[in-house]
């Protein structure tokens, strides 16, 4: 296991851990969550044995094989899957080893070293480090490309195969999701899931936190703290947590102040000198409780635009693509205002393609293209966040949009978005990744748009950051197009989603797990490609009837899913109405003979309620088992 205890960590002026204790055991797989600065990524260079702790103690298995995510990838010539490779140490020493054995014929020490390889299953490592590159993303063809070929984004996704190829027993993720498209997101959360050793994972992705980990190790006031369950179990408890040391707090203000109004009142009184003194000394001793802070910095809007236009814009028939190949073809669509439509897709699908023709970047190549007059156009991405001007600060940067703004609404408007005080008027040279698309985010906030088009928004933003951004998103009035990994920011502000597949953008009757279903048929369709050819199970009929099948099953699955949302609710609505009831009826004075007809109407109520809850509750489990049976035979 790993064991912080009593440990303190100093950087410069800045106290990161003070007397942090923390035990993680083995298989454990916990979230490191908390506000950015608060010593997340410090705590993963200390288990490294990059820094030292000044004081305490650090303890982990020194038999432990440790994987880790390195953030940068130096250029090089090597192909994507020997860079991969080379994060299966004992594959690259065996491999080595065999191949200088055979030239220098050292035939004990071969037999030896196939021996060891066979036990490390070496032959299928290769094949292995295939099928993480694809799920990550990338073609086979990309997978010989070299290193130096990728962008920055495409190499953290190696850096990210690599570590997972690793065979580990402590696995540290700092931020894994940053770079990935939700195809790729949905395929870690799954290899995560099956992972056997140790996990620690820094994220700001709730749901892939929930899905992945059944444990959170928040970072707070320069401690450690460990709750059991996902993230939402975490919020429930920290709020607990925090309303109850509010409350000691509050307490511990009261007596400290009575003991300073004794030690006021008394100690020049000769009699009461010894007394004062005592009280005094007590202070001292006393441990004191901080307050509680829950609030997030972050509160802002999207204001709505002053005029609008219906259809804002639309598609007809267009071919989109670069040079002479369209990537999407027959393109028909037309965004009207307060729709608001997620986008789904694999890697290279071509979401981004559709995007930059909307938003006028990319000319079509056919059909036709038109915009209202009134339509204003909010578009995030994440290269608009690497143009940014470090010179100007962010009040500049306001400013620079629409000069007569005075400094003080600049203030005001980017105080929302976390920037207070000097960070308002000071270049952003120096601004992290979190805080340049914050910045970005409240540019485009700042214009009004009618439309708002963001493509992976959430990329460096921190959780408090997300929930700020979501609650924005679900008051926006107007049209959004939102592409991005994060699901509770898509489940929570989206009302539709389009799949853009196999050159075609259609609607995508479903939700988020459809999608996941959706992808997972799609897999099994590839992998049985070949053996279709050569087996009669997987014959282009049986295919074909699995398909049809398959087919059906979701076309069930959405209504019947619709069904099970609205009896929730409906169950939600009528046990609340029960509980005012009852509380009604907990009140004495209901009970006085003055009362006896309300009385009367109140228990008619509650029988009334309690029989509606019995029929809905029943109702609902039998929609609830029914929908299980139809997603486990989905997934056979």
């Amino acid at each position: 296991m790993i064991r912080l205890q009593s440990l303190n960590l100093h950087l410069g002026q800045k106290d990161i851990f003070v007397g942090a204790d923390l035990a993680v055991h083995d298989g454990q797989k916990l979230a490191v969550v908390g506000a950015n600065g608060a010593g997340k990524s410090t705590l993963f260079k200390l288990l490294l044995g990059e820094l030292v702790p000044d004081q305490g103690e650090l303890d982990i298995p020194k038999a432990w094989r440790i994987a880790h995510m390195a953030q940068e990838v130096a250029a090089s010539e090597q192909s994507a899957l020997d860079y991969v490779l080379d994060g299966h140490q004992d594959y690259r020493r065996l491999s080595e080893g065999i191949a200088n054995a055979e030239q220098t014929g050292a035939e004990a020490e071969l037999v030896k070293l196939h021996g060891e390889f066979e036990t490390l299953q070496g032959y299928q490592v290769p094949q292995q480090a295939k099928t993480m590159l694809a799920g990550l993303g990338f073609t086979e063809a990309q997978m010989q490309h070299s290193v130096s070929a990728f962008s920055g984004g495409w190499r953290m996704r190696l850096n990210l195969a690599r570590a997972l190829i690793m065979p580990s027993d402590l696995m540290m993720l700092d931020e894994p999701t940053n770079h990935l498209d939700l195809d790729a997101a949905l395929w870690l959360e799954g290899f995560l899931q099956q992972y056997r050793g140790t996990l620690l994972l820094i994220s700001h992705d709730r749901d892939f936190i929930d899905s992945v980990v059944d444990g959170i190790v928040h970072l707070h006031q320069n401690k450690l703290n460990l709750y059991s369950g996902n993230y939402a179990d975490f919020e429930r408890r920290r709020a607990e947590r925090l309303a109850q040391q509010q409350s000691l707090f509050e307490q511990q203000q009261r007596e400290i102040a009575h003991i300073e109004s004794f030690i006021t009142r008394f100690k020049a009184k000769a009699s009461k000198a010894k007394q004062a003194q005592s009280r005094i000394k007590a202070l001292e001793r006393m441990e004191r409780i901080a307050p509680a802070h829950i609030d997030s910095e972050f509160h802002f809007s999207f204001p709505n635009a002053d005029k609008v236009s219906d259809p804002l814009t639309k598609l007809e028939q267009a071919e989109i693509g670069y040079g002479e190949r369209a990537q999407l073809t027959q393109v028909s669509l037309q965004l009207r205002p307060g729709m608001r439509i997620g986008l789904l897709g694999a890697n290279g699908a071509g979401k981004s393609t559709l995007i930059k023709a909307l938003v006028g970047q990319l000319p079509l190549m056919e059909g036709e293209q038109f915009s209202g007059e009134y339509l204003s156009v909010g578009y995030f991405a994440q290269h608009q966040v690497d143009e940014l001007d470090l010179s100007l600060s962010p009040v500049q940067h306001l400013q620079k949009l629409i000069p007569e703004t005075s400094e003080q609404e600049a203030r005001n408007f980017m105080g929302g978005f976390g920037f207070h005080g000097d960070q308002a008027v000071e270049s952003c040279e120096a601004f992290s990744g979190g805080e340049l698309a914050r910045l970005a985010l409240a540019r485009i906030a700042f214009l009004k748009p009618n439309l708002l088009i963001l493509d992976e928004p959430t990329n460096h933003l921190d959780l408090d950051m997300r929930h700020a951004l979501t609650l924005a998103l679900q008051d926006f009035e107007g049209a959004m197009i939102v592409v991005s990994h994060d699901r509770h920011l898509l489940a929570n502000t989206v009302d539709e989603f389009y799949l853009v597949h196999q050159s075609k953008v259609s609607p995508f009757d479903g939700d988020l797990e459809d999608y996941r279903q959706f992808i997972k048929l799609e897999q099994q369709r590839e992998a049985g490609i070949t053996s279709e050819k050569s087996s009669g199970e997987h014959s282009a009929e049986a295919k074909k009837e699995r398909k049809r099948k398959a087919a059906q099953l979701r076309q069930q699955l959405s209504p019947l899913k619709k069904a099970v949302n609205k009896l929730e609710s409906q169950l939600e609505t009528v046990q609340e109405q029960l509980s005012d009831v009852e509380q009604q009826l907990a009140d004495t004075s209901l009970y006085e003979a003055s009362e006896k007809d309300r009385l009367q109407s109140v228990l008619s109520q509650q029988a009334e309620l309690k029989k509606q809850s019995e029929t809905i509750e029943e109702e609902w489990m039998e929609k609830l088992e029914e929908l299980e049976t139809l997603e486990s035979q989905l997934q056979e």
